[in-house]
């Protein structure tokens, strides 16, 4: 497999869109743990990581929250025996530490589905499906019972004779999920490649994107205080 690479956005932008979903996220439901019937059991890998992570179950998901004001997130996922014959979008569950995937009939599973996923360090697949990036993407890879096993996701980037990454001059590489890394611009630099040196311009970029969201908001808010003021 080919490992990807991508420049991350300025901080600015995450922060802003966090901002914005915050309160959509907290109030949507998580889909990705109602994909098989069923909550997840005690006996089970995912059970037991559970357990002993201070977790709590919902479906097929184990959640964790670090503080009160913080929204819950997926640190475990239970699809095993799901009759599942194509993996596809498990984003929700990229904060995932283990994905259990066995006892399923799976055909295609792409790498790219875990693209993201920083966190995972143990998988459960069926013994056929190879583990998402290779074996050299995990420390440890094992085949029992029927199952393979996945532990400890490897950082690509301190990979040698491996493969070959190239991330911009100005940049440093972080590892993205199993077999992915991205590249970030260092300090002091910003934009195509990190070629431009200096603080990046927030006002310049950010100050008209406000101003039109801003422009927006005034206009919507306008129009149904009208359609509300209207005759029946």
């Amino acid at each position: 497999m080919s490992a990807g690479g991508r420049q991350l956005r300025p901080a600015l932008v995450i922060l802003t869109l966090h901002l914005c979903f915050y309160t959509s996220y907290q109030l949507a439901e998580l889909q990705v743990c109602s994909l098989c019937s069923g909550p997840v059991q005690n006996g089970t890998a995912v059970g037991r990581f559970c357990t002993s992570s201070a977790g709590r179950t919902e479906g097929r998901c184990c959640l964790r929250n670090d503080n009160t004001s913080s929204p819950e997130y997926i640190i475990g996922l239970d699809l095993s025996n799901c009759s599942l014959t194509h993996v596809e979008n498990l984003q929700e569950a990229s904060t995932a530490s283990m994905i259990d995937l066995s006892l399923n009939p799976i055909v295609n599973m792409s790498d790219s589905v875990f693209e993201g996923f920083i966190e995972l360090n143990d998988m459960i697949l069926p013994a056929n499906v190879d583990c998402p990036g290779g074996n050299t993407s995990w420390e440890k890879v094992d085949v029992k019972e029927g199952n393979r096993l996945c532990r400890g996701q490897r950082n690509v980037c301190n990979q040698t004779g491996q493969m070959s990454f190239n991330c911009p001059e100005n940049s440093l590489c972080a590892p993205y999920g199993p077999g992915f890394f991205e590249c970030s611009c260092a300090d002091n630099y910003h934009g195509y490649k990190c070629l431009r040196e200096g603080e990046f311009p927030i006002i310049q970029v950010f100050g008209p994107l406000g101003a039109s969201m801003v422009l927006v908001s005034i206009l919507l808010w306008v129009t149904q205080r009208r359609k509300a003021k209207s005759p029946v």
